[in-house]
């Protein structure tokens, strides 16, 4: 399964070296790496990004992430997060997507002081965990994440159940009197605006996974080009394995908009 991972180091130079020495170096060992940044935590408080993969992090959970920590963590910057209402919920939502949440970010945020520095990475290895000790080694202290599907779920049941209080209010309307006609009017119209945001949330989040699936199997097809015969089986594998949980992924994604169309419009058909 996908991890995310920070280690924070003391130094700039010291969480470059520990990059170099073992995130790099391991993907020989059982380790795929698929996206890294390394940033800082000036004297000013404010975060700065170092270096970056060539999959430029952004849009990716290391990018999120990334926006996370200089957000949140950052100082004044912090402010731009809560700018809007819907912006807040729908960054909340691609966080919770990437299993980053307001805990993972204070914990990274109570250890990356003024001075540090911290590494960025989206991984993932065998059972055997050869990473976090080989960092640790480095002086690293090292956080970790599993990435999750949650929201992916949430957005499946919300459909489901506005779908069925959308067909409850129009069978309502078709009893009610002219006294409580309009009031189920609003309610039913506010059910099918909550339906829109959630098809655009399906629509975002499918065009999100893909982009990101098509970024690590080509991260992976890099890998295996300098791999062993081992190391290359283990790729394949991850390979298989991304592409079959983007397939599982979306199928559910797509089962939530296929819901929100035929509650909307009817005569739409499962098309």
């Amino acid at each position: 399964m996908n991890e995310l991972l920070v280690a924070v180091f003391d130094t700039e130079d010291a969480a470059a070296k520990g990059l170099q020495t073992t995130l790099k170096d391991l993907q020989e060992g059982g380790v795929s790496l698929f996206a890294w940044a390394l940033i800082t935590k000036d004297r000013d408080g404010s975060i700065s990004l170092r270096q970056q993969s060539a999959e430029a992090p952004l849009g990716t959970a290391v990018g999120l992430l990334m926006g996370g920590i200089m957000g949140i963590l950052g100082g004044p910057a912090g402010s731009a997060v809560g700018a809007s209402v819907g912006g807040y919920v729908g960054l909340l939502a691609d966080w919770a997507r990437h299993g980053i949440d307001f805990k993972f970010l204070d914990d990274v945020g109570k250890t990356l002081d003024r001075g540090k520095a911290a590494v960025l990475a989206e991984i993932e290895e065998g059972w055997s965990s050869l990473l976090e000790p080989r960092l640790r080694e480095r002086g690293g202290t090292v956080f970790r994440r599993f990435k999750t599907d949650v929201v992916d779920d949430q957005l499946l049941q919300q459909s489901m159940g506005l779908q069925q209080a959308l067909e409850s209010l129009e069978d309502e309307l078709d009893k009610a009197t002219t006294a409580n006609k309009e009031e189920l009017k609003d309610n039913a119209r506010n059910v099918k605006r909550q339906l829109d945001a959630i098809r655009d949330q399906a629509k975002t989040a499918i065009d999100l996974k893909r982009a990101e699936t098509d970024l690590k199997v080509k991260a992976l097809l890099r890998q295996a080009e300098t791999a062993g015969a081992e190391a290359k089986g283990q790729i394949r594998r991850r390979i298989s394995d991304a592409q079959l949980d983007f397939e599982r992924r979306s199928k559910k994604l797509n089962e939530a908009w296929t819901l929100v169309r035929q509650a909307i419009d009817p005569g739409s058909g499962a098309e």
